[in-house]
């Protein structure tokens, strides 16, 4: 993967040296990827967390009042990271 980003380094640079780079273009790109990113953690750690404690609930049904709440909990804090990520996207979109 490194070896492609240091083949293509050149190619950028000097299409960058050829026309000026739009500052609200690349404010647009790094939102997209900013919010892309967020949802996409967000998304891969909510589906593991709920597999994970309908797997421990389903092996200790008695204990799953607990887990409930403590996935719960969790899924607050994960969605708290997309909120971020939603903000930094606001931010650079609406900041140039």
């Amino acid at each position: 993967m490194t070896n492609l980003v240091l083949s293509i380094m050149p190619v950028i640079l000097a299409a960058a040296e050829a026309a000026p780079v739009d500052p609200k273009a690349m404010a647009a790109l790094g939102a997209g990827i900013a919010i892309g990113l967020g949802a996409l953690g967000s998304s891969l750690a909510m589906g593991n967390l709920a597999g994970k404690a309908l797997e421990s609930g389903a092996r200790q049904p008695e204990i799953f009042s607990k887990i409930q709440t403590l996935m719960l909990m969790a899924i607050v804090f994960i969605e708290s990271l997309c909120i971020y990520s939603l903000v930094v996207a606001l931010l650079l979109i609406f900041t140039f």
